[in-house]
């Protein structure tokens, strides 16, 4: 089968594509993003086009004619991308390739990058929401990752072809370009005064493989995916080393302000993530896509701290 997937330079997108040529079903694969990979690809076609160029896109789309598309052009704010370009790229890449895919007549099912975020937070939302919950995003990423979903069904189910929207926990690791990330890697990490909330995270490896198999199972609907168990932002600053900075109310506008000077800008996502935790029922990716052994949030908190040693070398003419 043809497989087209977008945001392949990313680390999710070029990880996808490693997966996808080591199944003996995919027996093309092709892909696009603005960026070029960072890893080795064996038999993935990638062409650099900026997700807002729809007359490349759909020429591309057409010559290749996908069977399967995995769509990873959902860019998240302040990963590799400010928040209106973020969002604007991604409205105009699913709007791009899901037309043009249909358009060709091979298109036989659809798989999308979402985000818990659709789930919102604030009184009256579930704590732990299963896929039957409200949607109600209280943060631009979560409109972006609804208008995303809404926008995959309005173009491509209406042709019968299944769409899986996959709503990922954050995706966090040491090499992943996470604001999240970023943000608890901070010597000093602001926390939420008056409460310690649960959130679930998910790595980078469990994130690609999800996307796989929901694309290759011609899963329908949306699926919750999330690492076992829950951390805390009181816990992962302490798990790093870093020092918690307990804020309140308006002290939150200030924080954003140091944080983004010091190099790790906060979207509203984050700080809603902070104050208020994030959480999801991941139940049904058990059932459909059969992944076992996800990481657990506190593994993935502690391996966002581990660096390798850097070790100094000696010019040539002491070493001799």
């Amino acid at each position: 089968m043809r497989v087209l997937v977008t945001g392949m330079g990313g680390e999710l997108g070029t990880r996808v594509a490693q997966l996808l040529e080591e199944r003996d079903e995919a027996s093309e694969i092709a892909g696009f993003d603005m960026w070029p990979p960072r890893r080795r690809l064996r038999r993935s076609e990638f062409h650099r086009i900026d997700p807002l160029d729809q007359e490349r896109i759909t020429e591309f789309v057409h010559d290749f004619a996908p069977e399967i598309v995995i769509h990873y052009g959902v860019y998240e704010p302040d990963s590799r991308l400010g928040g209106r370009e973020a969002a604007e790229a991604s409205e105009a890449c699913t709007v791009h390739v899901l037309t043009a895919a249909a358009e060709t007549g091979k298109l036989e099912r659809v798989a999308v990058r979402s985000g818990l975020e659709v789930y919102g937070r604030g009184r009256g939302r579930p704590v732990v929401p299963a896929e039957d919950a409200p949607l109600a995003p209280t943060s631009p990423y979560g409109r972006t990752c609804l208008e995303v979903e809404t926008l995959a069904a309005a173009l491509v189910r209406r042709l019968g072809i299944p769409v899986a929207a996959l709503r990922l926990a954050p995706v966090v690791g040491s090499h992943v370009p996470s604001p999240l990330g970023r943000v608890l890697r901070l010597p000093l990490v602001p926390v939420p005064a008056l409460a310690d909330p649960a959130f679930v995270l998910l790595s980078q490896e469990d994130a690609a493989r999800a996307m796989v198999e929901a694309a290759m199972r011609s899963v329908d609907g949306p699926v919750n995916v999330v690492g076992r168990g829950a951390a805390s932002p009181w816990q992962a600053a302490r798990l790093g080393g870093r020092i918690p900075i307990p804020v309140l109310g308006p002290g939150w506008d200030a924080a954003r302000r140091i944080a983004e000077i010091a190099g790790a800008p906060v979207p509203p996502h984050v700080v809603e993530l902070l104050r208020q935790g994030r959480a999801g029922d991941g139940a049904r990716a058990r059932d459909v896509l059969a992944l076992p052994g996800l990481r657990s949030t506190v593994d993935i908190c502690t391996e966002l701290y581990e660096w390798g040693t850097v070790s100094q070398l000696r010019p040539a003419e002491d070493v001799a």
